[in-house]
């Protein structure tokens, strides 16, 4: 009898702060397409981003820690923010095809990333080492993100999933302004997050 591959979904990002929409995100990926893990993945030194905000990975893997805390299909990893240099998401995805053989991988990101992707370091190796699952946010978002899911196809033959609308207006930059200024930001993120921001003092200034 053939064994069953095992289906983990990747859940990367700076989390600067982990917030619940990112929390949703992964949550309707599992269920939608299926899968048995979601790994979430705290960016090292990210090639596409200003890290002038972004705060220590050591701080930001403990945030997400205590955000998954208690769900037993969620886990975390520290290899990016381990690893020296830049960061590329096509490196990670052959380290982790050597942790787990036998193993599909499902890639989560956002609509915007998607039409960006094509720009992302070797972005073929990329498509061809997952499923790509896309978070749409409303009917015309789907409409626009099914047009260059097919263009994708065409051009790398790229497998991807595009989750059912959600509208999620939430944002780490948000939640860290409202810090910055002294704002409540409850039901934004979970408590114990809160409370880790609070104790060390994050996004203060």
């Amino acid at each position: 009898m053939e064994n069953k591959k095992k289906k983990i979904g990747i859940m990367g990002g700076t989390f600067n702060p982990i917030h619940y929409g990112h929390l949703l995100v992964a949550e309707d990926a599992r269920t939608y397409c299926n899968l048995d893990e979601i790994i979430f993945i705290p960016s090292g030194n990210s090639y596409m981003k200003d890290t002038s905000e972004i705060i220590d990975g050591k701080k930001r893997y403990e945030m997400v820690s205590l955000a998954i805390a208690g769900n037993t299909a969620f886990s975390i990893s520290d290899m990016e923010i381990k690893r020296n240099g830049h960061t590329y998401t096509y490196e990670t995805l052959e380290e982790l095809n050597k942790i787990y053989p036998d193993t599909d991988f499902y890639f989560i990101l956002g609509a915007d990333n998607l039409f960006t992707i094509e720009k992302w370091k070797y972005a073929d190796k990329i498509m061809q080492n997952c499923t790509l699952i896309v978070a749409s946010r409303d009917e015309k978002d789907k409409q626009d993100l099914t047009q260059k899911a097919n263009s994708l196809f065409k051009s790398f033959h790229a497998t991807i999933e595009i989750l059912p609308e959600r509208k999620i207006d939430l944002s780490s930059t948000e939640i860290r302004k409202k810090i910055r200024e002294n704002k409540s930001v409850i039901y934004m993120t979970p408590q114990s997050v809160i409370s880790y921001i609070n104790k060390n003092a994050l996004y203060q200034s």
